[in-house]
């Protein structure tokens, strides 16, 4: 599971965060100000950090330039401030990122997945012992975890045993007979079908589209393998652009998930009130008054 610190020195903005990073699957840790932060970075192993600029004490750029002494974690900047000259600041004293308030806070998910996976992919975070990856998915065996883009996956224990050999063997081909063997520990007599019925359930569960897998493929004729490089079809990726809107990957696989929960938000950065903070900032399903998604106001 991954770590989150939440830096703001609006506790509001801090909890409507923590609300959202905690329904994804995500661990989080608060400070209110850059020497807390940076307290809490020594102190526990962080995966990335959401870094307010304007802060008491210690602001987020000095606080960024501190960290970026001794580590390399992926810090998303939390800013008011639109000019360009800000930004450059944040981007040049070391940030990886930055998001400008008022913010969507589904597009706080999609860029956290996105830092977290590039982190992991180059190598940044410490893989554990028994940890499986292949793009954004991810299997912790130890825990007997899976992770897609950093959020938690329930499969079925022949599920995880199969998405567990594909892993362990990234882009060899395994015949169903083979996966049976493996799996079931019995003789392959007709298997196929029930391999096949197997697959399909884990797709619809690891990939965003389950009709264009980018991972769990099939090799016609052969069996089905894990694709380490995660490519699409031309056709698929025009679709999926289009079907996407802009969201990207993690947006893409977020909102299909929210809409198969029933518990997705109609997001909008809405802003009607003049104080600093969040108005509605529970999901829908948070208190059951079903008011709408956070909106994360500037001063």
């Amino acid at each position: 599971m991954y770590t989150i610190l939440i830096c703001d020195d609006d506790r509001d903005i801090v909890s409507a965060l923590d609300i959202y990073l905690t329904s994804e699957g995500y661990r989080t840790i608060a400070a209110y100000n850059g020497r807390e932060a940076i307290q809490a970075a020594e102190e526990n192993e962080i995966h990335l950090i959401l870094m307010d600029v304007m802060m008491p004490e210690l602001d987020g750029i000095r606080a960024t330039a501190k960290l970026r002494e001794g580590s390399n974690v992926p810090i998303i900047l939390l800013t008011a401030k639109s000019e360009d000259t800000d930004k450059i600041l944040g981007l040049n004293i070391g940030a990886d990122d930055y998001i400008t308030k008022p913010f969507n806070p589904l597009e706080v998910i999609a860029r956290v997945k996105s830092q977290l996976r590039r982190y992991t992919a180059l190598g940044g975070a410490e893989k554990a012992p028994g940890m499986l990856t292949v793009g954004p998915i991810s299997m912790d065996d130890g825990s007997k975890q899976v992770m897609v883009d950093g959020a938690p996956v329930s499969l079925t224990p022949i599920e995880y045993n199969i998405l567990k050999l594909l892993l362990s063997h990234p882009g060899q081909v395994f015949s169903s007979a083979q996966i049976y063997e493996q799996v079931w520990n019995d003789p392959a007599y007709g298997s196929e079908n029930t391999v096949a019925v197997h697959i399909r359930h884990l797709r619809e569960k690891i990939e965003i589209d389950p009709a264009e897998p980018r991972y769990l493929k099939v090799v016609w004729g052969l069996g089905y393998k894990m694709d380490k490089g995660g490519r699409v079809s031309e056709a698929a990726a025009g679709q999926s652009g289009r079907a996407g809107s802009g969201l990207g990957t993690a947006g893409v696989r977020s909102v299909r998930r929210g809409l198969l929960r029933g518990a997705l938000p109609d997001a909008a950065p809405l802003c009607g009130g003049g104080e600093r903070g969040i108005h509605h900032a529970l999901p829908a399903d948070a208190d059951g008054a079903g008011k709408q998604p956070a909106v994360l106001c500037p001063v």
